[in-house]
C-alpha cells in the first residue's frame, strides 16, 4: 500500500513540474505545504504517535476492550480540542509564520511573500484533520491493520492532482488551486479511514480527556517527544529559510530532490518503521528481550539490503531521473541541473534516513523519549554547523548550486543521528547483534560496488538524455534500474546470501 502511495506522489510532483515548473508561486505554495507539513511530523506523525502507539498497545496488552475504546475515545476528544484551536491561530497568523519559516520572500518580493500567506491559510487545516488520520492509523496499526492506514496518503495525491487538473485553470493563479487541494485531501483522508476503525470496534466517540490516566501518560511521553521531533523539522526549517534568501526557484528545486528521496525512504523505510513500532513495543511491554533484539536487528539488515543500491542509484542516475520525469513544460534543463545536485547530496544521506526509522522505535517502544531527544539536538547543531560551512562561502562566491550544501549539510546530519542511535542502543546491551553481520555486510558492499560499475560504464551523459524523446528516456532509465538491480541480486546470490535469510526475524544456525 505505500508503494502504490508513493508511485502516485511521483506521478503528482510529475505532473506538479510540467504544469507549474519551478518559479516564485510554486516556492510559495511549497512553503504554504511545508508549514503544516512541518507541525504534522511534529506532534501528529512525530511525537503524538510515538507517545501514543506504545501505551495503546500496552492497554490492547494488558487490559480489557473496554478500557482500550476508553482510552481511544478520550484521545481523540482532547486531541481535537487542543488542534482546532491550534488551527484557528495559525489561520488569523498566516503571515508570521510564513515570515518565520522563508523571510526571505518578504525581503526579495513582497507579492510572493503575499501569497504564501494566502495560501497558508488555505493549507492549515490540513494539520487539523491530518493528526486525526495519525490518531487513527495508529489504532489500526496497532490491531495489525496496516493496509488502510498506507494507502490513506494515496488520497492527498489524488485530490491534488485533481485540484491542478479542475481547479487550478479557474483561478488568476493557478498555483492558488492546490492549496485547495491540501485542506480537501485532508478532509477526504479521515473520511476514509473511520469505515475501518469501526470494522474493528475502534470508532472513538470524542471526550475531553486530559485528567483521564492513559492520556496524561501519552502527553508525559510526548513532551520529549516534541523536542526531539522538532529537532528534525528544524533542520527542514533552516533549509527553507535559508533557500528562501537563494535563487528563485532553489525551495523547488529542494522540493523535487526531496521527494525522489523520500521515495526510497516511505515505501520501505517508513513501511518497515510503521510496522515494526508495535512489533517492538508488544516484545518489550511481553518482557520478550530476545524478540525485541531479534526484531531490530532484522529491520537493520533489510535497511541495509536496500538503502545501499538505492543510494547508489539515486547518486550516478540523479539526471537522468530528473530528465525523464521532470524536464518537460516549465520544467528546463537549468532545474534539471540544480535539482540534481541537491538530489546527489540528500541521496548520501538516504542509508542515515532510512537507519533513523528503524532504530528510534526501538527507544519509543520503551518509552525512552529522551535519549531520542539528546541524540537529536546533536543532529541538529551538527546541521547548522555544516550549512553555515557550505553555503554561506557558496553564496557570497556566487559558486553554482548553494541550496545543494543545505541537503549535504542535512545528509551528514542524519548520519550523525543514526550513528549515535545505534551506539547507545549497543552500550545499553539493548540491541545484540545476531551471527553473520560481517558476511552480510561484505555481500552488500560487493554487490553495491558492482551496482557502481554498471550504472557508471552503462549509462549515457546528459546531452544524450535531453535529446531523447519521453518514451526512449522511460525505457532507458528503466533499463538501467532493472539491470542495476539484476546484477545487485545476481552478486548477492552468487556470494551465497538467500532471500530466506531476511524473511525472518532471526539467522539461521551458523549464519
Amino acid at each position: 500500500m505505500t508503494l502504490v502511495s508513493r508511485a502516485l506522489g511521483l506521478l503528482r510532483d510529475m505532473l506538479l513540474a510540467r504544469w507549474f515548473g519551478a518559479n516564485a508561486p510554486m516556492d510559495a505554495f511549497f512553503v504554504a505545504f511545508k508549514i503544516p507539513n512541518f507541525l504534522r511530523r511534529l506532534f501528529a506523525e512525530g511525537a503524538f504517535s510515538q507517545a501514543f502507539v506504545p501505551v495503546i498497545a500496552e492497554y490492547r496488552e494488558q487490559r480489557s476492550a473496554a478500557e482500550t475504546r476508553e482510552l481511544a475515545s478520550r484521545v481523540a476528544g482532547t486531541l481535537l480540542g487542543i488542534l482546532s484551536t491550534v488551527t484557528v491561530l495559525g489561520v488569523l497568523a498566516s503571515p508570521l509564520l510564513v515570515m518565520l519559516f522563508a523571510p526571505g520572500f518578504l525581503h526579495s518580493s513582497p507579492a510572493q511573500f503575499a501569497l504564501a500567506s494566502a495560501m497558508l491559510r488555505l493549507t492549515f487545516p490540513y494539520l487539523l484533520f491530518v493528526s486525526l488520520v495519525a490518531f487513527a492509523a495508529g489504532i489500526l496499526n496497532t490491531y495489525g491493520r496496516f493496509a488502510a492506514a498506507s494507502f490513506v496518503a494515496v488520497w492527498l495525491n489524488v485530490v491534488l492532482i485533481g485540484s491542478a487538473m479542475f481547479i487550478s485553470p479557474l483561478l488568476e493563479i493557478p498555483e492558488m488551486g492546490l492549496a485547495v487541494g491540501v485542506l480537501l485531501a485532508g478532509l477526504v483522508q479521515l473520511l476514509f479511514l473511520l469505515p475501518s476503525l469501526k470494522r474493528i470496534g475502534m470508532l472513538p466517540r470524542p471526550r475531553w480527556g486530559l485528567r483521564h490516566e492513559g492520556v496524561r501518560r501519552i502527553l508525559k511521553l510526548m513532551l520529549p517527544g516534541i523536542l526531539g521531533s522538532s529537532v528534525a523539522q528544524i533542520n527542514l526549517l533552516l533549509d527553507t529559510l535559508i533557500a528562501s534568501f537563494l535563487t528563485a526557484g532553489s525551495v523547488s528545486w529542494l522540493y523535487y530532490s526531496d521527494r525522489l528521496v523520500e521515495f526510497p525512504l516511505g515505501v520501505f523505510a517508513i513501511a518497515l518503521s510503521t510496522v515494526i513500532l508495535p512489533s517492538l513495543s508488544a516484545s518489550h511491554a511481553s518482557g520478550s528481550d530476545g524478540e525485541f533484539s531479534r526484531t531490530l536487528d532484522w529491520g537493520l539488515r533489510l535497511v541495509l539490503l536496500i538503502g545501499v543500491p538505492a543510494t547508489i542509484g539515486l547518486v550516478v542516475l540523479a539526471r537522468p531521473i530528473l530528465t525523464t520525469l521532470f524536464q518537460y513544460g516549465d520544467f528546463d534543463v537549468q532545474d534539471v541541473r540544480m535539482a540534481g545536485l541537491s538530489l546527489m547530496t540528500y541521496s548520501l544521506g538516504l542509508p542515515g534516513f532510512m537507519l533513523i526509522k528503524v532504530l528510534a522505535p526501538a527507544y519509543y517502544s520503551r518509552k525512552d523519549t529522551r535519549t531520542p531527544v539528546r541524540i537529536a539536538i546533536v543532529a541538529l547543531f551538527t546541521n547548522m554547523f555544516f550549512n553555515l560551512l557550505f553555503v554561506i562561502p557558496m553564496a557570497m562566491l556566487s559558486i553554482p548550486g548553494p541550496h545543494a550544501g543545505l541537503a549535504l549539510a542535512t545528509s551528514i546530519a542524519a548520519t550523525v543521528n543514526a550513528a549515535m542511535l545505534y551506539r547507545v542502543l549497543r552500550r545499553r546491551a539493548i540491541f545484540q547483534p545476531q551471527p553473520g553481520w560481517s558476511r552480510a555486510a561484505l555481500q552488500i558492499l560487493l554487490a553495491g560496488f558492482a551496482l557502481c560499475v554498471v550504472l557508471i560504464w552503462g549509462v549515457p551523459d546528459l546531452d544524450s538524455w535531453l535529446g531523447w524523446s519521453a518514451g526512449r528516456r522511460v525505457l532507458i532509465l528503466a533499463g538501467s534500474v532493472l539491470g542495476g538491480g539484476a546484477v545487485y541480486l545476481l552478486v548477492l546470490w552468487l556470494t551465497g546470501m538467500r532471500p530466506s535469510v531476511l524473511l525472518r526475524r532471526e539467522e539461521p544456525a551458523g549464519g
